[in-house]
């Protein structure tokens, strides 16, 4: 298992578990990243920080500090 941060542009991964503290957890759930869920990084920024991650439809960016909370299950597309 990986973090969220560690995938590169057009992997797909499913989400295990969000973590990190309350406020933290509670913004990205109410995001939209759910255990269960299916993400694909879509964009890195030249710096690599922050991605864009595309769920539900929408893109979403996420500074890496925030994204090493969710822990997702990659198979190796």
């Amino acid at each position: 298992m990986i973090t969220l941060d560690k995938i590169k542009v057009n992997d797909k991964v499913i989400i295990e578990q969000v973590g990190g503290t309350q406020s933290l957890k509670r913004r990205l759930l109410d995001l939209g990243f759910i255990p269960g869920e299916e993400v694909a990084c879509v964009l890195i920024s030249p710096f690599q920080d922050p991605k864009a991650y595309l769920i539900h439809s929408n893109i979403i960016a996420l500074r890496n500090k925030d994204a090493r909370n969710i822990e997702v299950y990659y198979e190796g597309n």
